[in-house]
C-alpha cells in the first residue's frame, strides 16, 4: 500500500514474543522524535506494552486501536500524545484480542489499517507499528499497511527461528495484498557483551542479512528494562545509560537510511 502523504510507515514484527519489539518501537519512536522528526506510534499488540510504556493509563481509554479496526472510527481521533514532542501514539487495550476473531467477517480485513492510516499520513514523517508476536491478521494489517518491515532479533538460542517464516509471510504480503513492502533492517536487541552467545548470534545474522543488519546493537541493560514501568523511554528515564546511547545511534542509522541527515 503506497502511501498518500509524506509519511513512511515501517512496522516492527516478529512473532517470536521476547524480542524487544515493544521496547524498539518506544525508543526508536522517542529517538526520532528527539532529532526533530514527527513520529506516530500505532500500538497494534493487545498486549499494550507500547502504550503503557509511554505512559498512556490503559483502563482510562476511550478510543484505541480495536475501535479503528473494527468500528472504523477516524484514527485522528485516537491519536494521544506523550511526554516526547513530536511523539504521538494510537493506543491499545485488551480488547483488541477479540479484533483477530471480529477481522475474520470484516470487508477488506486485511486492509482496514492501512485505509484508517490514510487521512494522517501528512502530519507525520514516519509512523511505527507494533505488531503483535504472532502471524494473525492484526500482523497482516501492519505489513499491508507498511512500506517498510523492521524485525527486531535477540542475541540468544535460536534467534533465527521463526525469522524466516516471517520472511515467508513478507512475500505472500508482497504477492497478494502489497507489492512495495520490503524487509527494511534487522536489529539486534538483548546484546550481552559478556557472553559468546551474543557474539556468536550477531555474526551468524550479519552473515545471513549482510547490510540490511543494522550497525548499531541494543544491548541487554537493567535500565532499559526498567524504564517501561515508569511509562518513559529510555531517553528520558536515564539519557546517559548505555541503552539510551544505543537507541539514540539507532535513530540516527535508521533516519540516515532514509535519507534524513
Amino acid at each position: 500500500m503506497a502511501n498518500n502523504g509524506d509519511a513512511t510507515i515501517v512496522a516492527i514484527a516478529n512473532q517470536k514474543g521476547g524480542v524487544g519489539k515493544s521496547t524498539t518501537a518506544i525508543n526508536l519512536g522517542a529517538g526520532l522524535a528527539l532529532q526533530g522528526e514527527r513520529v506516530l506510534l500505532v500500538d497494534l499488540d493487545p498486549q499494550g506494552n507500547t502504550s503503557s510504556g509511554l505512559g498512556i493509563d490503559r483502563a482510562s481509554i476511550e478510543l484505541s486501536t480495536y475501535e479503528v479496526l473494527i468500528d472504523d472510527v477516524a484514527l485522528e481521533d485516537v491519536i494521544e500524545p506523550t511526554s516526547v514532542g513530536g511523539l504521538y501514539v494510537v493506543p491499545a487495550t485488551i480488547e483488541l484480542a477479540g479484533a483477530e476473531i471480529e477481522l475474520v467477517s470484516l470487508f477488506s480485513r486485511e486492509m482496514r489499517l492501512a485505509n484508517a492510516l490514510k487521512s494522517v499520513l501528512d502530519n507525520f514523517d514516519f509512523v511505527l507499528i507494533d505488531c503483535p508476536p504472532s502471524l494473525g491478521l492484526l500482523t497482516i494489517n501492519g505489513l499491508s499497511a507498511a512500506n517498510e518491515v523492521t524485525i527486531p532479533i535477540q542475541c540468544e538460542y535460536y534467534a533465527l527461528e521463526g525469522v524466516s517464516q516471517l520472511i515467508r509471510n513478507v512475500q505472500l504480503v508482497q504477492q497478494s495484498l502489497n507489492p512495495e513492502l520490503e524487509v527494511e533492517g534487522i536489529i539486534l536487541t538483548m546484546f550481552d557483551g559478556r557472553t559468546t552467545l551474543s557474539a556468536d548470534v550477531v555474526e551468524q545474522v550479519r552473515e545471513h542479512f549482510g547490510e540490511t543488519t543494522y550497525k548499531t546493537v541494543i544491548p541487554r541493560t537493567v535500565r532499559l528494562s526498567e524504564a517501561p514501568s515508569y511509562g518513559e523511554p529510555i531517553e528520558a528515564f536515564d539519557p546517559m545509560s548505555r541503552g539510551a546511547i544505543a537507541y539514540r545511534e539507532l535513530a540516527r542509522e535508521f533516519r540516515r537510511r532514509h535519507g534524513r541527515t
